[in-house]
């Protein structure tokens, strides 16, 4: 019964995504980006438009996806994500981001890039949570859809 619910709730989000013609392309332009499907474009698409980020950072800020200075005693030089904002779509932007380190050229780059440096594995997907969330305002904001940088 609460899986009925639960799809007859998704299903009148999408209808009222696709009702309106502006998130309608919202969603299309999210969904331009490799990594990031329907599940992802819905939560962001519902995001971008009820709050106004000015910019991307703001958006990376309210979603605790800034580094975080984390040093006590040995620990020095440590940086963790803020984890302050909503951590249900951190955890969708986190299941985007490894979808997105095998397939978007930009954020692969980005993770050989940091792994190389000499950061661990959470450090560089984290990295990719941020950047992916950047790429999504972006892409919204610009009203183009997604041309990676990195060829």
């Amino acid at each position: 019964m609460l899986k009925a619910e639960i799809d007859k709730l998704k299903n009148e989000i999408d209808e009222h995504i696709n009702r309106h013609p502006q998130l309608k392309k919202n969603r299309q332009l999210l969904e331009s980006i490799n990594g990031v499907g329907e599940v992802t474009s819905r939560i962001m698409v519902c995001l971008l438009a009820c709050k106004r980020f000015k910019s991307a950072k703001q958006l990376a800020s309210y979603l605790g996806l800034i580094p975080k200075h984390n040093e006590s005693g040995k620990r020095t030089g440590k940086t963790t994500l803020s984890k302050e904002g909503p951590g249900y779509i951190r955890a969708k932007l986190y299941m985007a981001a490894i979808v997105a380190g095998q397939h978007n050229t930009d954020i692969k780059a980005q993770k050989t890039r940091l792994l190389k440096q000499g950061k661990t594995k959470m450090q560089a997907l984290g990295a990719a949570m941020r950047k992916l969330s950047q790429i999504c305002f972006g892409v919204v904001k610009n009203q183009t859809e997604y041309q990676p940088q990195v060829s």
